[in-house]
């Protein structure tokens, strides 16, 4: 297949797009090698030639990290995302009860020739009503504490966050790119606008749930206008944007969803060279950052 202009920004290939807690058991005692390879295949046959993980608890990301190359994928990884304990994030990566050992959590991300710092700042959307997330946001002193942290031992750092004061309390404390970015309100974005952050919004998990059945479609709707409002919105004041589908989510395959996220932002900003160039851009600044240095 033709290559794409685009690459994955953020994908998590430890998940299947189907089942979350089967796709885990599958690398339980060991990665399970041939289905990191079938999802690998799946981006070659899409012709998406970069890759950034958001991080696993199992080593998977690390594991395509390796093999990557042979598919002629570059492929970027946390090696897992680090969470506040008593918080959202365990699904992807390993916890800290204090500074320290977050610290610490970075040195073995060092250790292991991790590319960037991905963090957990909030909890995840809960479909059923508009407007609910899991949990609120973590404190605004810890957010800027794990940001200084990770960016004095040099890395770029990717933000799991949802809800305007996480967001905003992450762009502020100089997060490289913000992931997923719902609830946000336009005091936020115009914060995004002004910083050097990428938002990578994966509004394809809302926009592939649309007709499922799995949750009630009026609430999907509204979620998912919330959504393409905030990314005209963020386009306008000149935000930084890039393409990522969070892959691996239910109903957002890998592979085939960053062309299925591209198709919702011409939809919503116009199938326009400008956006074309602005989304490259934004993935230039991704590229560029979020790359392993010793």
């Amino acid at each position: 297949m033709r290559e794409m202009h685009f690459g994955e920004c953020h994908a998590h290939l430890l998940m299947d797009a189907v089942n979350y807690r089967k796709a885990a058991q599958l690398h339980k005692t060991q990665v399970n090698v041939p289905q990191v390879r079938d999802h690998l295949r799946a981006y070659q046959h899409y012709g998406v030639r970069f890759v950034r993980d958001g991080g696993d608890a199992y080593g998977v990301s690390v594991k395509a990290r390796e093999l990557a190359p042979e598919y002629g994928i570059d492929y970027r990884s946390p090696i897992f995302a680090i969470h506040q304990k008593g918080h959202y994030g365990g699904i992807v990566g390993r916890g800290f009860a204090s500074m320290a050992e977050f610290a610490q959590l970075v040195r073995e991300v060092r250790a292991q020739r991790g590319d960037f710092i991905k963090i957990m700042v909030s909890g995840i959307m809960e479909y059923e009503e508009f407007g609910r997330l899991s949990e609120p946001g973590v404190e605004k002193s810890v957010i800027r504490e794990m940001i200084h942290i990770a960016h004095e031992s040099g890395y770029a750092v990717m933000v799991h966050g949802n809800g305007s004061d996480a967001v905003r309390a992450a762009v502020l404390a100089g997060a490289d790119s913000i992931e997923h970015g719902n609830y946000i309100d336009r005091d936020c974005i115009d914060a995004l606008a002004d910083s050097d952050c990428v938002w990578v919004p994966t509004i394809v998990t809302t926009g592939n749930l649309l007709g499922c059945g799995r949750y009630e479609e009026e609430q999907l709707e509204r979620i998912f206008a919330m959504e393409c409002e905030n990314l005209a919105y963020a386009y306008e004041k000149g935000a930084h944007l890039a393409l990522g589908s969070d892959a691996g989510a239910y109903l957002v395959p890998h592979g085939k969803a960053v062309g299925q996220e591209l198709e919702i932002f011409r939809k919503a900003l116009g199938d326009t060279p400008e956006l074309i160039e602005r989304l490259k851009n934004g993935e230039r600044i991704i590229r560029e950052k979020f790359q392993y240095r010793s």
